[in-house]
């Protein structure tokens, strides 16, 4: 008769970190405060690593289940009034990049909460479809069809800012 042995799930942290601090840098903006959650998931992990049951998945899909609610925990810590969106507009900066990145964080945040999360795991994370359905405890074939239709909100959403941003063209004849 074998034994199963348990596999620690914190055996190649290395290969998670990456993982959990993209996921909470996605949803909180990099800096310190996806510092301190990418931390407070390990900690957590270690204190709870003989709860992990790798019959249930992988260990970065455990991790980032950690890391979903630090990661609301912090979001709640926020003063409601301030977003990281508001921090970052208050740099100035002329550069394309900021401006898309800034464009793209106001209109994720005009998605609901699950959009916001399935976009955070693909691209935040890094994760793949089945991956996110370990995460979410969803099929994946779901998981690419709500990833599919977040994106398209997404991407109606950039398409009105645009569209509202852009000079008219009575604007552009003033001086």
């Amino acid at each position: 008769m074998r034994s199963r042995r348990k596999r620690d799930p914190l055996a190649h942290p290395e290969e998670l970190i990456p993982h959990v601090y993209s996921y909470a840098a996605y949803r909180l903006g990099d800096g310190p405060d996806a510092e301190d959650v990418t931390s407070e998931v390990f900690e957590r992990a270690i204190r709870y690593r003989k709860s992990y049951d790798q019959s249930k998945g992988e260990p970065v899909a455990w991790l980032l289940g950690i890391a979903r609610r630090c990661v609301d925990a912090a979001l709640n810590a926020r003063p409601r009034d301030q977003t990281e969106l508001e921090e970052i507009a208050g740099e100035t900066s002329i550069e394309d990049d900021s401006v898309r990145r800034l464009t793209l964080a106001a209109s994720l945040a005009q998605l609901s909460d699950r959009d916001q999360e399935l976009i955070a795991l693909r691209y935040g994370a890094e994760l793949t479809a089945g991956q996110i359905g370990e995460v979410l405890d969803m099929q994946t074939n779901a998981v690419e069809v709500a990833l599919h239709r977040a994106l398209s909100r997404l991407r109606a959403v950039l398409q009105d800012d645009e569209v509202e941003t852009s000079p008219r063209l009575s604007d552009a004849w003033q001086v």
